[in-house]
């Protein structure tokens, strides 16, 4: 039954107005392990299958940007026994998943303070980043040690360093402009973020990049996230109105005019 779910989605999508950007807050590992009985770095290992089903799904239907909410500057806060364990963890699938990437042209981004990580963590990033770099399918970006508001402070005071620098002047201090000192200067903001675990915040990720973005709350932990759940995620949002500050009358008459021409 539920594979009859999956399909049924799927089929529905519109492939020609996909969301360009997905980001995603993977959370809910822990609870779900708990679940299970299990210690939290149980949910964590089981996290890994739902990002690798998540992530081919993307690039099958034709998502060019996939984010996924990793880590957090505020995660260094848990208890160390985790840290370690999760650091371990993202070593060890980073080494697994590069002939995975490759076979699906998919191109490895990171944003955040990476210099936090570990050594070894740095090391094989930097690897898959170069091994990947020209790869064209779809961009998966990790968001590791990351924190929107420390973005933006840093992108305010690159910013201001150039204006000190008589690089730019007040009028070219713009929102245009100031995307372009954020890590993400080189994607579109995402159309749609996803959160799982029947969270209803979006927790420091992206607050810039987010302004307009469809926001989609799941009750399903991370790692029972499917495919499917993609799907009726991307089904979701094709059926919302996004006004982006004008009036329904006015997105139908644009939508005409260019339809006419």
């Amino acid at each position: 039954m539920e594979q009859k779910i999956d399909i049924e989605y799927q089929s529905k999508i519109d492939l020609a107005r996909l969301p360009q950007h997905i980001a995603i807050i993977m959370d809910g590992n822990g609870r779900w392990a708990k679940e299970q009985g299990k210690h939290r770095i149980f949910g964590h290992k089981n996290g890994v299958k739902a990002v690798r089903e998540v992530t081919e799904g993307c690039a099958e239907i034709g998502v060019k940007y996939l984010t996924l909410y990793a880590f957090s500057t505020e995660n260094w806060n848990r208890p160390k026994t985790e840290v370690s364990a999760l650091m371990e963890l993202l070593f060890l699938t980073i080494g697994k998943e590069i002939k995975t990437l490759q076979k699906n042209n998919i191109r490895l981004n990171v944003i955040g303070h990476i210099h936090n990580l570990p050594a070894s963590n740095q090391k094989a990033l930097a690897e898959v980043m170069e091994a990947t770099k020209n790869n064209t399918r779809m961009t998966l970006t990790l968001a590791l040690s990351y924190g929107s508001r420390e973005e933006i402070c840093e992108a305010t005071r690159k910013m201001a360093q150039a204006y000190k620098d008589g690089k730019m002047n007040l009028e070219e201090i713009n929102q245009t402009n100031f995307s372009n000192y954020l890590y993400t200067q080189q994607m579109p903001d995402p159309e749609l973020m996803i959160r799982t675990s029947g969270e209803h915040r979006i927790s420091n990720f992206l607050l810039w990049q987010m302004a307009y973005t469809e926001l989609y709350f799941t009750e399903k932990f991370w790692p029972a996230f499917e495919k499917n759940d993609l799907y009726k995620a991307i089904f979701e949002y094709q059926h919302r109105e996004r006004r982006f500050g004008m009036t329904s009358e006015q997105i139908n008459e644009s939508l005409n005019n260019t339809s006419q021409q």
